[in-house]
């Protein structure tokens, strides 16, 4: 049975060897730091971590100073409240002006589980990807999710790190090598290409074993920087696979299909469909049942493929 662990654990475990490597790393956390795992760095560098209470507009605008002032600041919360709650100074403050803040947000997507649709965010990759200049990263799991967080603090620019509550399948190794902008091939596959992000790349790599039940190669594509998109990527997998299916814990609008959608739009037009959470709010449940619900499944994934391969040239 696979490990499983939390990116939010992960990125825990990141701040705290940063904070170690580097004076200039600064913690902030709107009141939620024993969830969002910001609690260790407050512990170990209480001089660098700054509680802002539930005042997540506050939040924002206190990093961008302290980006401005020379430091790198994470700021940390759940997702609803650090993209919905604080969109405006996330644009003005720190999007506009091209400051050097990390917003780090966790509890994203439906598996946040029986706290509901007023705390499922399923629009912050679609807000996020939308500002200019914004770097937009869902690690697929604790591994790349502790890669991802130092990878953040070593880019200089505005960062949206999106992660999730629960504890999900480990897929990579401790050595996995994490670039900004680049999509890692997890699996070979000639039929067609699955892109997939977050805690569905594991849900993808179950499809495939499905299909590949059915003599039906498919190659897997873990698309962790939404943007930049790794267009070369999905561009050479259309090409090779003529099929293409994306699959998201997020509305199908805004996020990683709609950002694969445009490029085969432009560059290649291929059979497309998008695996994710049709247009709606989410509802109370546990995780698993509401994955289940929205068809965020394995089995959801593997009929997308075959609905697509009917339609190749």
């Amino acid at each position: 049975m696979a490990v499983k662990k939390a990116t939010r654990d992960a990125y825990g475990e990141a701040l705290l060897e940063l904070g170690k490597e580097n004076p200039a790393i600064v913690v902030l956390d709107a009141d939620l730091s024993q969830s969002t795992k910001t609690v260790g760095f407050a512990k170990a560098f209480p001089e660098r971590f700054v509680q802002m209470g539930i005042a997540e507009q506050d939040l924002i605008g206190t990093a961008a100073g302290l980006a401005l002032g020379g430091k790198i600041p994470f700021a940390s919360t759940f997702a609803v409240f650090a993209t919905g709650r604080a969109y405006d100074q996330i644009r003005n403050s720190v999007a506009y002006a091209g400051l050097n803040v990390k917003v780090a947000a966790t509890h994203a997507g439906v598996t946040v589980g029986e706290d509901g649709g007023s705390h499922q965010m399923l629009e912050d990759i679609a807000l996020m990807r939308a500002l200019p200049g914004m770097t937009v990263i869902v690690p697929a799991d604790a591994v790349e999710a502790k890669a991802a967080v130092k990878a953040a603090a070593a880019h200089t620019g505005p960062v949206y790190l999106r992660m999730g509550r629960g504890a999900w399948p480990v897929i990579f190794p401790e050595d996995h090598a994490f670039e900004l902008g680049k999509a890692a091939v997890i699996r070979e596959g000639d039929a067609a290409t699955i892109i997939a992000c977050g805690i569905m790349v594991s849900k993808a790599l179950e499809a495939a074993e499905l299909l590949e039940a059915k003599a039906i190669n498919v190659r897997v594509l873990d698309m962790a920087t939404i943007k930049p998109l790794d267009q070369e990527a999905v561009l050479k997998a259309a090409k090779e696979t003529g099929a293409v299916v994306t699959a998201e814990e997020h509305n199908i609008i805004g996020g990683l299909g709609s950002a694969v959608a445009e490029v085969l739009g432009e560059g290649h037009p291929v059979p497309f469909e998008r695996v994710g959470v049709q247009d709606v709010f989410g509802r109370s449940g546990k995780p698993d049942e509401l994955l289940d619900h929205y068809g965020l499944t394995s089995q959801a994934i593997a009929d997308a493929v075959k609905r697509v391969m009917v339609r190749k040239v």
